[in-house]
């Protein structure tokens, strides 16, 4: 019945034409595909091979290196809720780093998470019957193949299948942990400390690989409905699930099976089930481990095509491979990856898989990193929905604990990605680098640090627009008016006089008024006393000669000016030049600007805006209840 389904949604998926990617990925989704990449290999094949090198404070390598993905985490939510585009960490590094580095992560991270997924088939042939006529391989590939064309229906029916899986996964896992809970024997946990901590760091870096999922919520992040509110919240949730489940898992699993049974052993909770239920609980989590092995290759197939989607975007690998269908699924990055996937079973991957949790350990090194430059840039348009707390300690913490970590991997896993990094480096320098150029956040930094002009605000354009994506906010008529009207950045005027004589050559030149008579109507209706609406920022307004136009015009004053005794220098000015028809607009216009204008960060935004576009952005994206037509 489950292939029919499969046939079912392939129908209904397979159409080639060109789409968007459809936000259709809720809360549950973000949370299961997350926790279904996570719960896979690293808790069902690795705390064997983990205790031999640690010893019972495996359990501590686990909690460890879950902490330590908690630093990569919160740098990551913050950045993602800022840039909810699909590519994950790839788009972020770009937009932060630079072209280089973004495609060299890109693409080793598409190498990483589908050579996991491979991993997970590489499992269920392991788990296979042993009675069964057809061997393994071929077995592996026709589930490669399905899981192809299941990808290809779009995220939502991806996530549909992720949620059922994850759901049974977690409540097997949970039976698993209650019933075996009252029969730990404390004399396996003698001696705790066989190797020393240094064995415990060691075995913290090999199984951090069990906490990559978290890198599927950024490649899809673009297809989250409110992904300011549902990434973070669903990464978090899914963090805690399952560091806590590893915890538990793993302490119950060393707790009743003796070392000589545990060291090495490829299906340790599965041993763990036989002795402590029998055959049948053998065959329960061998069920739950294939469950864990589908979720995670369904999983990781998603997350890795995308990575390809945001390449192609930016046109670092070839624009075929950005071609999504009406369902949202990205056809042709789908296809090579799953090619990918499926040719890996032919490899001998116990180096790979080293150098595959190396990239990611790099991957999250990267995030903290990426997120004190963006911090540190100054980029008006950087505005997540979720600011990561304990800044910039936690970041550094976690940097610092991820550089220990890669080094206890190993040299021969560090060569491996060194050789992956100076293959993604020629890739790039060949092909990329001739066909993108991308100005990023390190330029923004960089400029701010030597005052010398480096980026013309092609970041901030794209950040805004990924802003108003998010955001998704409808277009009113102050939109329409901060759009249109002029944007000025005074920096001579130092008296009211002075001011008007400007702002009158301003408005002459847009064939408004000319000079004099557009100077003499700002003077005259200055007598009257702007209207103030708070510390620094003043608003006037003035008639248009055509009853059924308005204009808005904006100036930022330096060093400010004093327009009425006893008032502090106003550094915010705006005008309004209305139509006696016009009253409406102007009501909506007067009630965006007391709303931006209030914010706690307009005035350091406002007074540190580049030029006039940035000055405009900081209207345009200001926190404020939009009026518009339904």
């Amino acid at each position: 019945m489950i292939y029919l389904l499969y046939l079912y949604y392939l129908i209904q998926g397979l159409v080639n034409r060109m789409a968007d990617l459809n936000k259709s990925m809720g809360l549950g989704t973000v949370f299961c595909l997350a926790s279904g990449a996570m719960i896979s290999s690293g808790l069902f094949v690795l705390p064997g091979l983990a205790h031999a090198q640690a010893g019972p404070a495996v359990v501590f390598s686990y909690f460890l290196a879950g902490c330590l993905a908690a630093t990569g985490m919160l740098s990551l939510a913050e950045i993602i809720t800022a840039m909810p585009k699909a590519g994950g960490d790839y788009f972020y590094i770009t937009r932060t780093l630079g072209p280089a580095a973004g495609a060299v992560s890109g693409l080793l991270t598409w190498f990483s998470l589908t050579l996991k997924s491979a991993f997970a088939l590489v499992g269920i042939m392991a788990f296979a019957p042993s009675g069964l006529s057809i061997p393994p391989l071929p077995i592996g590939m026709v589930l490669g193949v399905i899981f192809i064309f299941i990808n290809l229906t779009g995220a939502q029916k991806t996530g549909t299948l992720q949620i059922i899986l994850v759901t049974l996964l977690l409540g097997l896992l949970l039976i698993y942990a209650l019933l075996g809970s009252n029969q730990v024997h404390p004399k396996y946990f003698q001696p705790f400390l066989p190797q020393g901590w240094s064995a415990v760091f060691s075995t913290a870096g090999m199984v951090f690989v069990a906490y990559g999922g978290l890198l599927n919520i950024a490649s899809v992040a673009e297809e989250v409905k409110n992904p300011g509110r549902t990434i973070p919240l669903g990464m978090i949730l899914s963090l805690m699930v399952i560091t806590l489940t590893y915890t538990v898992v793993v302490f119950i699993t060393t707790g009743v099976l003796p070392a000589q049974a545990l060291d090495n052993s490829l299906t340790p909770i599965s041993d763990g089930a036989r002795a402590l239920f029998g055959e049948w609980g053998y065959w329960t989590i061998g069920a739950a481990a294939m469950l864990a092995f589908i979720s995670t290759a369904n999983a990781g197939l998603l997350s890795a095509s995308r990575y390809l989607l945001a390449l192609s975007r930016d046109r670092l690998v070839p624009q075929m491979l950005g071609k999504v269908t009406s369902k949202g699924a990205p056809v042709n990055a789908i296809l090579l990856t799953g090619a990918f996937m499926i040719a890996s079973l032919f490899l001998k991957l116990d180096a790979l898989v080293q150098a595959a949790s190396t990239v990611m350990l790099l991957a999250y090194f990267l995030a903290n990193a990426c997120l004190i430059v963006l911090r540190e840039s100054g980029l008006l348009n950087y505005r997540p929905s979720f600011r990561a707390p304990g800044y910039p300690w936690v970041q550094i913490i976690g940097m610092a604990g991820f550089g220990l970590l890669i080094l206890e991997m190993g040299y021969q896993a560090i060569l491996i990605s060194l050789a992956l990094v100076a293959g993604g480096l020629l890739f790039y320098w060949f092909y990329g680098r001739v066909k993108a150029a991308r100005e990023s956040a390190i330029h923004h930094l960089l400029e701010r640090v030597t005052s010398q002009q480096m980026v013309k605000g092609e970041l901030e354009t794209e950040l805004r627009d990924i802003l108003k994506e998010r955001d998704q906010h409808c277009q009113d008529t102050f939109d329409r008016l901060t759009r249109q009207g002029i944007i000025l950045d005074i920096k001579e005027a130092t008296k009211p006089e002075a001011l008007f004589t400007l702002l009158g050559k301003e408005l002459a030149v847009h064939h408004l008024f000319n000079q004099e008579t557009a100077a003499n109507l700002l003077a005259s209706r200055e007598e009257k006393g702007s209207t103030v609406l708070l510390q620094g920022v003043a608003i006037s307004d003035i008639p248009h000669p055509d009853p059924d136009q308005i204009v808005l015009l904006a100036a930022r004053l330096e060093p400010g000016v004093v327009l009425q005794k006893n008032q502090e220098q106003t550094r915010a000015f705006f005008l309004i030049v209305l139509g006696k028809n016009k009253t409406n607009e102007y009501l909506q216009a007067l009630a965006a600007l007391a709303q931006i204008t209030h914010h706690f960060d307009f005035m350091p935004n406002w007074l540190a805006g580049r030029d006039s576009d940035r000055l405009r952005d900081v209207l345009l994206l200001g926190p404020r209840r939009r009026l518009c037509e339904v």
